[in-house]
C-alpha cells in the first residue's frame, strides 16, 4: 500500500461507520468479518460487539492486517485468525462500566435490593437488617484493567480489598497475591469478585473446592466470563442458602428461561451488560480512530494480544 492510498477499515454496521467517520486517510466500509469481504478489502477489521464474533471471512482475505475487537475478552478469536493477522482487544473501553456494575451487584445483593424489587410486585413491606459493604473483606480475582477499576471503586465504601493475579505484588495500594494463595485467602473474605480473563487456567476455576472454601454467607460476583464458574457446583451451594451470587455472565449464556439460576433465592442475574453502557460507543470510537492514526503513522497497534 502506498502512502497516498487510504487505509480501508471495516465496521460492523452503517451506524458505526457514521460514528467513527469521516476520518482523514481512511475509507470506512461495512463488513462484520464473517462472510465475503467487501471490495476494496479492509486492512483493519472491527467486528460486532459480541463475546466471540464470527470471523470466518478474515482468513481468506489477504488484505487484513489486524482485527480490533469491541470486547476486552478475546476467547475463541485467535484460533479463527491466521498468524499474519494481529489481534487487538478493547482495553480501556469497558473497565469503568464493568467495574460500576460489579460494585452495583455487590451492593444490591448484600443489601437485598433484588428481594425488595420482587416484594414490590406484592406490595410487601418487609424491613430487615442487611449486610453493609462497609467493613466487608473483598477478594478481587484478576487484577487487570477491570479488577483494578473494581478495587478503586470499592475503596470509598470502606471495604478491605485484596486481589489475586498471575503474580504477587502490591499495586495501587492493593496487596496482590499469586494464584497458589487462593485456598488460604478464600475463607478470609466475605465477597469474591471475578474479573479475570477466560483462559485454560481460569476455565472452571470456581469449582466445588473453591466454593467450599468460601465462608458461610459469602457472596460470589462474576463479571468475567461464565465458564470461569462451574454452574452445577455453584447451584449446589446457593440452593442451600450457604452462599449468595450475583452474576452478569453465566454458563450457559444466554441463560435459558427455565434455568434454575433464575429462580434460586440469593441469586441475582443480569444479562451480560457490564460494558454495554452509554460510555461504550464514544470510547470505542476513540480507540478505532487512534488505531487508524497509528497505522497511518507507521506505529504499532494498541492493545495487541497476539
Amino acid at each position: 500500500m502506498s502512502a497516498r492510498e487510504p487505509l480501508v477499515v471495516s465496521l460492523p454496521s452503517p451506524s458505526w461507520v457514521r460514528a467513527v467517520g469521516p476520518l482523514e486517510g481512511a475509507d470506512l466500509v461495512v463488513w462484520d468479518g464473517a462472510g465475503a469481504p467487501p471490495d476494496p478489502a479492509p486492512a483493519l477489521v472491527v467486528p460486532p460487539y459480541v463475546a466471540t464474533p464470527d470471523l470466518g471471512g478474515v482468513a481468506g482475505c489477504g488484505a487484513v492486517e489486524a482485527v480490533q475487537l469491541m470486547t476486552i475478552g478475546f476467547d475463541g478469536v485467535p484460533q479463527q485468525l491466521p498468524p499474519r493477522v494481529a489481534l487487538c482487544n478493547a482495553a480501556g473501553v469497558h473497565e469503568a462500566s464493568t467495574a460500576e456494575l460489579a460494585v452495583g451487584l455487590v451492593i444490591a445483593r448484600l443489601r437485598g435490593v433484588d428481594d425488595d424489587v420482587r416484594a414490590m410486585a406484592d406490595g410487601r413491606w418487609g424491613p430487615s437488617r442487611r449486610t453493609a459493604l462497609a467493613d466487608r473483606r473483598v477478594l478481587v480475582v484478576g487484577f487487570g484493567g477491570v479488577g483494578r477499576a473494581v478495587a478503586a471503586r470499592l475503596a470509598p465504601f470502606e471495604a478491605a480489598v485484596t486481589a489475586v493475579a498471575s503474580r504477587a505484588r502490591v499495586q495501587d495500594g492493593v496487596p496482590v497475591h499469586a494464584p497458589e494463595d487462593l485456598p488460604a485467602l478464600l475463607p478470609e473474605h466475605d465477597v469474591v469478585v471475578l474479573a479475570c480473563p477466560l483462559t485454560e487456567s481460569t476455565r472452571g476455576l470456581v469449582d466445588a473446592g473453591f466454593l467450599a472454601a468460601m465462608p458461610d454467607g459469602a457472596l460470589l460476583v462474576n463479571v468475567a466470563r461464565g465458564p470461569v464458574v462451574d454452574t452445577a457446583a455453584l447451584l449446589a451451594q446457593v440452593r442451600t442458602g450457604r452462599l449468595r451470587a450475583a452474576l452478569d455472565v453465566t454458563d450457559p449464556e444466554p441463560l435459558p428461561a427455565d434455568h434454575e439460576l433464575w429462580r434460586t433465592p440469593g441469586v441475582l442475574v443480569t444479562p451480560h451488560v457490564g460494558g454495554n453502557t452509554s460510555a461504550f460507543r464514544p470510547r470505542m470510537v476513540r480507540l478505532v480512530r487512534e488505531q487508524v492514526r497509528r497505522r497511518l503513522d507507521g506505529r504499532e497497534w494498541l492493545n495487541l494480544v497476539r
